[in-house]
Formats: structure tokens, sequence, C-alpha cells
């Protein structure tokens, strides 16, 4: 035989696939800008040229779901579906794209369609979901680019649970696909699945790790075996109720989404889950996305593994019907194993025609199981009673779920102005944050005369453009809470927030109702307060001898307290702001990372950060007043000095404290300023610094003005969708 020689590799070892020859592993400790390159145009197969909304306007929705229901009862021999229904699988496929949403900082959840990639895509509560993802390709195909994936994943488990026989709330689309991993969502640092190093104290749930929601690394919610895989359902109750309160949901709701969706479909675990292959993104190329594959008998109907529970939960799984809480209330539960060696909760004593037919085979029938999760249900107090209030009433139950449904699959699209669609419901529901639309318009002329009495009011320029900026500055890409339109700075809780400066907030408010109703033609506080900003902006650029007009467009509503959740609305107070230069505490991570993860919701990139943080520094916005960073001699002024003088060699700088820098005089050693960390990160960082120069320079003194003025336009109408 021919002993055939390999040749040298061509290309350098690992060079498109190992992490550790990025740039950054050398410099473990250096800033990673990498949280603003996120969904660069440069991974997008449309580069830019593609409307999604106006092409989802194009799409025959009926048709569609026509489709998706067909598509449940048609069973494939690839993967042959439980009871002729693949109507569980594609309802947990759905369930676990919108529930990695949490509330703390609006990421996760169903918008981007983001379980297609790593490490959603090979989470091991995510078992066998590229099966479903997979089944769903011909209807995707069919049907290109009027449809998304994120919204595909959302309407195919409607639809699902319709063709099963339950009425859903509704289905609103918008969401747009991304095309590669959203490495800024931090999901734990654990590094093994299923770890459980996010508590600052043991058994404390509340204590479990901000932003996380979910109770180990790899899961959506919690551990359907037990709290640690240990069996005991008032401990996993705790869990539950953190972690749903955390997921948006109470305790109402968490009943009723665990009996819903247990209501229907089964678990697996008909095997040993410790022979599966590799998850999706480890596995080979001839197996083309598809992980944890069985080699044991057919290796899916009968002997598929997935969560590694064995049952269904309900008399009969392929239907919608009301024997959850029958089962789970008028029975006795003990512990036993799975075939796949998992703990589950069984019956005792169950009558025949309660236990469900079995998925594969004709003519059998098997027990039901519960996980500690619907043990909870039964045995946790207030959990309890709102089971047995169910049971008793199974229309109210049925509203309740519905409404809970798609508050989990439409938490994170936004206000109703982003809803697409003819089955988008109605009704106005208090978690979308509803504004009242405005229908007001108003000329440019009269604009400018309002501009004038804004800027002679008796009000400073600096509180025009502060109140601007922290109206402004709580909208979030993730999940489009916050944002100017609404004007919500005016209500509880956030005309109360230590970051709003309430006393210097009610100066300006009320002076904006003064001149609010003292107009001819009506504007709401909410324009009044942007407008009062872009009018101090270009009062300060003309005093820089720059000539501007910061774009204006009106159209906002202002919200009243009834429309106001208080309680939701507490995740968007700012506990840090580094475009103000404020702290609200010391915090163990660096205030410039703070500084890139506010900067990311906000849907800012790093030129845009650079340019209004030069910018907000001249203008003398810090919080509280305070002069760190204002590298200016003429504060009010939008003039590029923060980056002159950021720059100039004259100057050195010493740290006296953690976060607190002096900028000294090389000559005579005198202090001319001070600076935080965010302040001189911008001229640290390579990236960063590179930005600064360019505003820096003698003929960018006008570029300067007018990047600020588009990077402070962009934050104003962040939740303009109608401009957007």
């Amino acid at each position: 035989m021919e002993n055939i020689k390999k040749g040298k590799c061509p290309v350098m070892h690992g060079a498109n696939t190992e992490t550790n020859n990025s740039v950054m592993s050398w410099w473990p400790n250096a800033l990673n800008l990498d949280i603003l390159h996120q969904h660069d145009t440069k991974t997008d197969p449309y580069a830019g040229n593609f409307n999604y909304r106006e092409e989802f306007k194009k799409l025959d929705l009926e048709a569609l779901k026509n489709d998706l229901k067909q598509l449940m009862t048609e069973s494939q021999d690839w993967w042959p579906a439980d009871w002729g229904t693949y109507g569980g699988l594609i309802i947990r496929m759905a369930w676990h794209s919108a529930g990695t949403y949490r509330t703390a900082d609006g990421r996760g959840g169903s918008n981007t369609g983001n379980q297609r990639f790593a490490p959603l895509n090979s989470w091991p509560d995510n078992v066998n979901l590229d099966k479903a993802r997979r089944l769903l390709w011909p209807i995707k195909k069919k049907y290109g680019n009027k449809i998304s994936w994120a919204d595909l994943f959302i309407l195919a488990g409607n639809m699902a649970y319709e063709s099963m026989g339950f009425k859903t709330f509704g289905f609103a689309g918008g969401r747009e696909d991304i095309w590669h991993p959203e490495k800024d969502i931090y999901w734990g640092a654990e590094k093994d699945w299923l770890a459980k190093s996010r508590y600052s104290e043991n058994g404390n749930s509340e204590s479990l790790e901000n932003p996380l929601a979910a109770v180990q690394m790899g899961l959506i919610y919690v551990n359907p075996e037990g709290v640690d895989g240990k069996p005991d359902p008032l401990k996993t109750a705790k869990d539950m109720r953190t972690t749903f309160k955390r997921m948006a949901m109470n305790d109402e709701e968490t009943v009723a989404l665990t009996a819903g969706g247990h209501t229907v479909g089964k678990a697996h675990g008909n095997g040993d889950a410790s022979i599966l292959g590799p998850k999706p993104e480890g596995a080979e190329v001839e197996t083309q996305g598809f992980g944890w594959m069985n080699p044991k008998g057919k290796g899916n109907a009968e002997d598929t593994v997935s969560s590694g529970l064995e049952g269904a939960w309900t008399t009969t799984p392929n239907k919608w019907n009301h024997t959850y809480f029958h089962l789970l209330l008028n029975y006795e539960w003990e512990i036993r194993k799975s075939p796949a060696g998992a703990s589950q909760w069984e019956p005792i004593n169950i009558k025949e025609e309660d236990k469900p037919i079995d998925a594969h085979t004709k003519g059998v029938r098997r027990n039901p199981i519960m996980t500690d999760a619907d043990m909870a249900l039964k045995m946790d107090p207030e959990y309890r009673k709102i089971s047995e209030k169910f049971y008793n009433d199974p229309k109210y139950f049925e509203d309740v779920f519905a409404r809970a449904w798609f508050k989990l699959t439409h938490r994170d699209l936004g206000p109703k102005s982003r809803y697409l669609g003819a089955d988008a419901p109605k009704e106005d529901l208090i978690w979308q944050d509803p504004i009242p639309t405005v229908n007001y318009k108003l000329t440019a002329a009269e604009v400018e005369e309002i501009k004038i009495k804004l800027l002679n009011c008796g009000l400073s320029p600096l509180e025009l453009i502060t109140t601007a900026w922290d109206s402004a500055r709580t909208f979030r890409r993730s999940d489009y809470r916050g944002g100017a339109n609404g004007a919500r700075i005016r209500l509880s809780p956030q005309k109360d927030w230590e970051g709003n400066e309430a006393k210097r907030l009610e100066k300006v408010l009320n002076k904006l109702v003064e001149i609010q109703a003292g107009l001819n033609n009506k504007m709401s506080i909410a324009d009044l307060i942007v407008l009062g900003g872009s009018a101090a902006i270009e009062k300060a650029a003309h005093n820089a001898g720059v000539t501007i007009k910061v774009p204006f467009h009106a159209g906002r509503g202002d919200a009243i307290q009834e429309m106001t959740d208080v309680e939701s609305m507490a995740v968007l107070e700012p506990i840090h702001d580094g475009y103000r230069n404020w702290l609200k505490e010391d915090y163990a991570v660096k205030p410039e990372e703070l500084l890139l993860d506010r900067t990311q919701l906000m849907g800012l990139t790093d030129p845009e950060m650079v340019v209004l943080i030069g910018g907000m520094r001249v203008l003398g916005t810090n919080y509280g007043g305070t002069k760190h960073g204002v590298l200016t001699d003429r504060e009010g002024v939008l003039s590029n000095d923060f980056f002159v003088n950021l720059t100039d060699m004259k100057y050195k700088w010493k740290p006296v404290s953690d976060n607190l820098y002096h900028i000294v005089d090389r000559k005579n050693e005198s202090t001319k300023w001070t600076a935080t960390r965010v302040d001189l990160v911008i001229g640290s960082n390579a990236i960063l610094r590179s930005y600064a120069e360019v505003y820096a320079q003698d003929d960018n003194k006008e570029k300067f003005v007018k990047d600020f003025v588009l990077a402070w336009t962009k934050v104003m109408n962040a939740d303009r969708y109608d401009l957007n």
C-alpha cells in the first residue's frame, strides 16, 4: 500500500476557529469593545438593502397559519411526531425562544431568532429543538423574506396550540433576525453546564446574580428534577418565584404558564442520556447542524432522550384539555426514576382511564408524570390557591394562560406601535408601556417660536439638556422599552429616581407645564422636553462658532400614571451613567465596562459614544455639577476642547483614588482638571483614542458638532418607531 504523506497545513493552524488567537487574549484586562460591534452589516446577507417590516406586509398570514397547522400532523420518518402531532415539540421551541428574556437588562427573548446560534442552540435545556427548527425549514423556505425565523418560531407555537384546540390571544410580527451569536448577552460565569454558582447566598433564591433569571447555566427556568437536581417542591417554588419574576411574571402567570405549557406534549427520557452524541455546535460536519444523536434503537420516537424525564403530564397530551389540575390535585404523587435515571413524580393508584396513551405504541397506557415545578403548584400555599382556582374555573384559567402566553412571547417586542399583522390584539396591556397617540402638526416657524420661549423661560441650557437626556437615556434596544416618548420622567417611579436629580427635574417640569399652557398650538410635554434640549444644543453650538439645526420631529405623547406599571418600570432605573459621569455607588465592574453595557443597550456605536461623551462634558452635564472630565475653560460651549485637552501631551495623569484622577501640568505640577476612568479611557484605549484624535484635529471642529448632533438625535428618537 502506498505511503501517503499529509502536507503541512497551508494556513495558520486554528486561525478561523480558535478563540485564543484573538488580539484580546494577549491583553485580557484591556477594555473589550466587542459588545458595541455586534451584528455588523458585514454579517448580514442582505447588507442593509432589506426592510423586513415592508416584506412582512406582503405576507399572506392566513395561508402561513394554515400551512403551520398542517405541518403539525405531517409526521416525518426522520423525526416521528408524538401521537401524530408536533404540537408539543413546536410549543417547547417557541417557549424556549421567548423564555430567555429577563427584565433586568431586557436581553434574551424571541426578538432576534437567536435560538439558531450558540450557546442557545446547544443548551442542555434545548435538547432536540434543532429538530423542531428543521421541521420548520420547508415553511421558511416557502415564505422566505416575508417571515423572519424569530417571528416564525412564535407564530408556529401559536399554531401548535390552535391545532390542538386552544385559542391563543393573538400574534404580532416584527422580530428581525440576527446572523451570528449575540456575544453581548451575559448568560453566567459558569464554565460547566448546569453548574450552580450564580448565588451569593446558599439557599437564598433571591441572591441570584443580576441580571440572570435562570437558576443554572443552560436552563431556561428551573431544574425540572428540583433544586440542584434534588426533588423538593417547596424549594423549587422559591426558585420559580424568583426566576419567573425576573422574566416579568407574577404568581398567577407562573402557575398558568406551567400548567398550560404542560397540558400538551411530553418529556423524553426513554434511554441513556450519557450516550447521546455531541451538541450541535460540537458535532461533525456530516450531522449538518443536528446534535444529541441517540445511537440506541431508532434514535427517535420511543427512543428519544431530551430532558431525561419520561412521560406526559395529562390524559390527552395531543389536544388541549383540562386534566392537568385534575391529575395534580386529586392524586397523591411519589418520586420515581425515569428510564434515563432522572427524578420525576408519578401518581399512586391512578385510574387506568386517567393515564395517557403511549406516544408511539398503540393501545398501551403509561403513567403521567410531574416535574418538581409541577409539584410546587400543589405544595406551595400560594401556588396551590391559584391552582385550585384554575381547576374550578377552566375558562378563567384559559384566559389567564392565553394572556400570559402572549406576554411571554411578545414581552420583548416593545410597544404596540411595533406590532405587525392583522392578528395583533387591539387591547392595550399595561406591560406594553402604552402611550397616547397625538395628531397635532406644527409648522417650522411654530417650532422655532417655541424654541425661543424655551430658551428665554428662565431655565438654563444645562437644565434643558440634562432633562432631555435623562428622559431619553432609559431606552433599551434589547426590548424596546424606555425612551423620551411618553414623558414618563414626570411620573412615578422615574420622577423620584436618584439619577434624575428630583429637585432640578421638578423645577424644569413645572416650567415646561407653564410654557405648555401658554402655547397657542398644542405640544406634549414629551416633545417640549426633547425640543428644549435641542434648542439648548443649537445655542451651545452657535457659541462655538457653528450654526446647526438639531433635527426635531413632533409626535410624542404623554403617558399618565394609570398607564405605567411602577414595579415593571423600576428595572429601567439607571444606576450609572458614564455620559453624565455618574455612579450610584461603587461596583465590582469598572465604570468604563458599565458605560459599554449602557451604550450597547441604547443602540449606540463606539464613535457615537465617544462624541457624545466629549460633548456632554464640555456642556457641563455631569451629575450634581461635578467638574470631572470637564476639560474646558468655556463650559457650556459645544467645542471640541475635551478631545484637544485629553490628547495634549503638556499634561500628565495622576491617580488619586480608584475612580478619580488629576490632570496635571507637566511644567509646574499644578492640577488643571480632574477626571474619572470613563474620561481617561477615551485617551488610553487605542480604538477610542483614534476617534478622540479625529475630533481633536483643528480642521474637525465643525465635524465634531455635526457628529454630536447626529448621535444626540439618535438617542432622542430611539423610541420613535414611526420615524425608524
